[in-house]
């Protein structure tokens, strides 16, 4: 257990029951700092100056418990600057009649199919994701191979300047780890017809993160989650996208109800 300062009495919260990623006690501010194997690094300041630091030394009280502080601890680290640039990025590709296509692989072409639809019925964006037809994306498959399916789509449909192109992805793309390539070739297709290229994925953005022009890299924060936090973020930025005043034209039924 971490040592505390003469006189300081110990945090109340400082238990092995919680889990909330800010506390406040009589003993000052509680801040978690980081999570890693269910193990907590942690601040406590009083009156603007820290008083306490350490590394909680017991297990998380469930797994439940740490996946909600990750959670909270990812939240807290996402740039806010890079997801208003999207929003500008995206409000001047439909204002100029662009079409919005997104790719995605696993849990991250679901997203990709959800996406399409509040892009097209809540934001007014003429939307598309390639994995929403599973007759062309398998023809494509059996007949020109998986790496250069994503790419043959784009073509087929006219990917112009004026479009932009959203990555879902856990990793990103790699071609040197032969990860998605079918996402890279797509990404360098879009680059070399001018298209705009936006992203949210996680890890360390891999290619879609080199070469995007605006691109969120969703925090790892516990390396054993890093493909449930990604793709759940990837729910939770493009539903904060859609719900953009300077996106959104259509209100939301629930929203709308009285």
């Amino acid at each position: 257990m971490p040592t505390r300062k003469q006189g300081v009495p110990p945090c109340p919260v400082h238990q092995p029951s919680w889990f909330a990623p800010f506390s406040r006690s009589k003993a000052g501010t509680l801040c978690l700092l980081g999570v890693r194997r269910g193990r907590l690094t942690y601040l406590v300041a009083k009156e603007g100056r820290k008083v306490l630091t350490g590394t909680d030394t017991h297990p998380m009280p469930s797994y439940t418990s740490q996946y909600l502080a990750e959670t909270a601890e990812i939240v807290r680290k996402i740039d806010p600057e890079t997801l208003e640039k999207m929003v500008d990025l995206l409000a001047d590709v439909r204002n100029r009649g662009g079409r919005l296509f997104f790719l995605g692989v696993g849990g991250s072409a679901a997203n990709a199919s959800h996406a399409v639809n509040d892009f097209r019925k809540i934001a007014g964006f003429e939307s598309y994701a390639p994995t929403d037809n599973v007759s062309e994306l398998t023809a494509r498959t059996n007949d020109e191979g998986w790496a250069s399916v994503f790419v043959e789509w784009l073509k087929g449909s006219r990917l112009q300047s004026k479009d932009a192109l959203m990555i879902f992805s856990v990793g990103g793309g790699n071609l040197e780890k032969n990860v998605s390539p079918n996402l890279v070739a797509a990404l360098q297709y879009a680059k070399e017809i001018g298209a705009s290229v936006l992203g949210i994925v996680g890890r360390d953005g891999g290619y879609t993160g080199q070469v995007a022009d605006a691109c969120c890299i969703v925090p790892t924060v516990n390396s054993e989650n890093v493909t449930p936090h990604s793709e759940a973020f990837q729910a939770v930025l493009w539903h904060l996208l859609v719900s953009h005043p300077k996106l959104k034209v259509q209100q939301t039924k629930w929203e709308s109800t009285r």
